[in-house]
């Protein structure tokens, strides 16, 4: 086994796909994109690698992914609501300390403050998990309706565009 966790994980997605009856399989694939650092993106490669048709890899894996960052985004609605809620009962004015941030997170600060949320969105990917953009978006207050909707664009731009790169390496390799 490799050193690296990720990479671990990936082979064991794919190694279950292999082992599953077919009709089974796209679950495998949509369980593998709701993994953060796998998502979409990651899932699509095992599922394409695993031997499912690269449409059915990728609707599956994108599948995962945004039911994944619907939940997230959805109970970050509500602890935010219940923060914010919270705070303007309390008013007792002390100062917190900001816990630093990531080099990720920094990163993902920047694009969001450059592109808004549509580009925080599209290439928050590059920087951090899409769970962990969806929930750092609904935490700055940005409606959920609005994350939903660019976080499902981003995930289904993410897996086309690495379904069709697996599979015309696949091509090319063969």
């Amino acid at each position: 086994m490799n050193d690296n966790p990720v990479a671990n994980l990936i082979i064991q997605f794919q190694e279950i796909v292999a082992q599953v009856p077919d009709p089974l399989q796209p679950l495998i694939v949509a369980a593998a994109g709701a993994v953060p650092f796998i998502e979409g993106e990651g899932a699509t490669l095992i599922g394409v690698v695993g031997g499912l048709h690269p449409v059915v890899a990728a609707l599956a894996a994108a599948t995962g992914n945004l039911l994944c960052v619907v939940v997230v985004v959805l109970l970050g609605a509500r602890a935010r609501g219940a923060i914010v809620q919270r705070a303007g009962r309390d008013k007792a004015g002390q100062d917190k300390k900001e816990k630093p941030r990531s080099k990720g997170r920094e990163r993902f600060q920047r694009w969001f403050v450059r592109f808004g949320v549509p580009g925080a969105s599209l290439l928050g990917p590059l920087a951090i998990p899409t769970q962990f953009t969806a929930a750092t978006l609904v935490a700055s207050g940005v409606s959920t309706g609005r994350v939903i909707l660019w976080q499902a664009i981003a995930i289904v731009l993410w897996a086309a565009a690495v379904t069709a790169a697996i599979t015309g390496a696949i091509a090319i390799a063969t």
